[in-house]
C-alpha cells in the first residue's frame, strides 16, 4: 500500500467512525472544550451506558477523543484543536449549532472553591488560562497535563511574592491541569496550585467561607488578578 492510499484508509476510517449519529452527538456536544463522563455523553446520545461506552471506544481509537482520569472519574474531551476544527466545518456544511454547557453547580461552590490545598472553581479556571497563555507555564512534551516552569514564569511568580525555588524543590508535582468538577477544564493542581492559593489568601484575593470549601473573591481581589493576570470575570 502507498503512502496515498493508506493516507486515505486512514481518512475512511475517521469518518466511518464519525458516521453514526450518536457519536456526533457525543463529540458536537465536547466541543466547547468542557469534559463529561460516559454517562453523561450516553444521555446526551440518547443511548444506554454499556452502548456509550462502545461509542466512546470506537472514537479514542480514531484519536477523537482523549480520557482524563481524575480520581475514581474519567472524563472525555476531544482529542485536539484539529478535531473540533473538522467537526467545525462539517456543522457549517451541515448548517447546524451547539448546545452551551450548563453547569449543575451551586453558585456559592462554582465561582472560586478549594479543591484539596489549591484553588477550583471559574476564577482558577481562568487564572490556569491566562497562566498558560502568558507564557509562565509549558506542558510537556509526553505528559500534556504536567507543565513545566518557563524563565518568564520564573520572574513573574516571584514578582508575585511566590518562593519559586521552595515550590520546586517539592517531593509533589511542581504544576499540572487538574480538572475542575464544575466548569470541566482544568486548573492549576500541584505544588504551584497550593502556593497560589496560600498567596490569594495571604494577600486577601479570597476569603474562605467558614465551614465550607467555598471562597469568596474580595473586590480586591478581583482588581489584582486583573491588574496582574489579565483576568476579568463576574462572581454569582
Amino acid at each position: 500500500m502507498d503512502v496515498g492510499q493508506h493516507h486515505d484508509l486512514s481518512v475512511s476510517r475517521i469518518a466511518a467512525a464519525i458516521a453514526e449519529p450518536a457519536r456526533v452527538r457525543m463529540l458536537y456536544c465536547l466541543m466547547d472544550g468542557h469534559a463529561r463522563t460516559s454517562t453523561e455523553l450516553a444521555a446526551v446520545a440518547e443511548v444506554s451506558p454499556s452502548t456509550a461506552s462502545v461509542h466512546l471506544a470506537r472514537l479514542k481509537q480514531r484519536q477523537l477523543v482523549k480520557v482524563l482520569a481524575q480520581g475514581k472519574y474519567r472524563y472525555y474531551r476531544l482529542a485536539g484543536r484539529s478535531v473540533a476544527m473538522a467537526l467545525e466545518a462539517l456543522q457549517v456544511a451541515a448548517g447546524g449549532s451547539r448546545s452551551k454547557f450548563v453547569p449543575t453547580t451551586p453558585p456559592h461552590l462554582r465561582g472560586a472553591r478549594t479543591c484539596y490545598d489549591h484553588m477550583a472553581g471559574a476564577v482558577a479556571v481562568a487564572l490556569h488560562d491566562r497562566i498558560l497563555q502568558s507564557g509562565w507555564l509549558k506542558a510537556r512534551a509526553r505528559d500534556q497535563r504536567a507543565y513545566d516552569l518557563t524563565a518568564p514564569g520564573t520572574r513573574a511568580l516571584g514578582d508575585l511574592g511566590i518562593q519559586v525555588e521552595e515550590t520546586l524543590a517539592s517531593r509533589r508535582r511542581f504544576a499540572f491541569a487538574c480538572l475542575d468538577w464544575s466548569e470541566r477544564r482544568p486548573h492549576v493542581g500541584g505544588a504551584l496550585g497550593a502556593a497560589l492559593l496560600t498567596l490569594a489568601l495571604k494577600k486577601k484575593w479570597v476569603v474562605q467561607d467558614l465551614d465550607s470549601r467555598a471562597l469568596s473573591v474580595t473586590r480586591s481581589g478581583k482588581q489584582q488578578m486583573y491588574d496582574r493576570f489579565g483576568v476579568s470575570f463576574r462572581i454569582g
